[in-house]
């Protein structure tokens, strides 16, 4: 019966949880995900046990991490389908899509499927990447997409962005913008 009993976590073991994926989250984020278990329980103040314990596989705590990010993704995938002229919708998409994996580096390996089992993120991602292949149709029917685009080549075109390397966030940033422009120039009819 005991087993059954939720368990609550004390007030410092939750503040640990959230040091661990900020810390997490940061590091993602500057580094990509080839960062070291120990050095993300370094940098947020606790041992490897205590990391290990709350989240035992860097998978587990990259889909933790990245959950919000995911949802801000579908977010803006669905932004992009409200818009009535499919073609402007479609370069909000990559546009918006380009600056979130510019600005968190880690992100766009887990969006492109460095951890494809995680539950939570691949239904979320499955999920967006089945609206912008509908964003994708319409703007194809309205004669504005490239007829022969497909999926893939967006794919193709965020893991291309994720590696832009550049002084600082800004300049990632900076630079993600002008290769959306001119994705999106490849991308058009």
């Amino acid at each position: 019966m005991i087993d059954r009993l939720p368990q609550t976590l004390r007030s410092d073991a939750l503040d640990n949880r959230e040091r661990i994926l900020d810390a997490a989250r940061v590091l993602f984020a500057a580094e990509g995900m080839d960062v070291p278990m120990r050095e993300i329980a370094r940098r947020a103040g606790v041992g490897p046990a205590t990391l290990y314990r709350r989240f035992p596989t860097k998978q587990a705590l990259a889909t933790e991490a990245f959950t919000e990010q995911m949802y801000a993704c579908h977010a803006i995938v669905e932004e992009g389908l409200a818009d009535p002229d499919p073609w402007p919708g479609l370069c909000l998409v990559i546009e918006k899509l380009c600056e979130l994996h510019a600005r968190n580096r880690g992100f766009t390996t887990a969006f492109t499927s460095a951890f494809p089992h995680a539950m939570d993120l691949a239904a979320v991602r499955e999920q967006a990447l089945t609206s912008l292949a509908e964003l994708a149709r319409r703007a194809k029917d309205s004669g504005r997409l490239r007829p022969d685009f497909v999926l893939d080549d967006l794919i193709l075109m965020l893991m291309a962005n994720g590696g832009l390397h550049a002084t600082s966030t800004n300049a990632r940033v900076a630079a993600s913008r002008r290769f959306a422009a001119l994705a999106i120039r490849a991308f058009q009819a």
